[in-house]
């Protein structure tokens, strides 16, 4: 028997006031973290942050619009020729170009089997209580 999902991006639960789809559990990922970020125009609210906490490297991949990634206090333009991986320890921000920016965010351990959040699994409150 065949083994596949598919959904429409805009058809999967979202979570963080709506701003990230649940891509991983929607289409029933288990060997890596994937959500679809969206960022309206502008946005600039996107936390600095790192993964210390947890490991995890990261992968951005603009699938629509643009914007900027900042890791370490160096930016850099993110459009959908252009990716960027950052490890755990790194900060990285994301700032919304003037059209916005839709992202795939892929994410996981390095040499570990992925453990998806809490928040990540299907009908998780949403941490932002939305």
């Amino acid at each position: 028997m065949a083994d596949f999902s598919v959904k429409k991006i805009d058809e999967m639960e979202a979570t963080f006031g709506g701003g990230l789809r649940k891509a991983r559990a929607e289409l029933g990922v288990t060997s890596v973290g994937m959500s679809i970020l969206t960022l309206p125009a502008g946005y600039d609210r996107y936390p600095d942050h790192d993964h210390t906490h947890d490991g995890q490297e990261e992968v951005y991949i603009v699938l629509a619009g643009s914007g900027v990634i900042t890791i370490e206090g160096e930016e850099f333009a993110l459009d959908g020729e252009t990716m960027a991986r950052v490890g755990p320890g790194t900060k990285r921000k994301l700032v919304a170009g003037p059209d916005g920016m839709r992202m795939l965010v892929l994410g996981g351990v390095p040499g570990e089997a992925y453990e998806p959040p809490e928040w990540g699994e299907l009908g998780a409150p949403d941490p932002m209580g939305g």
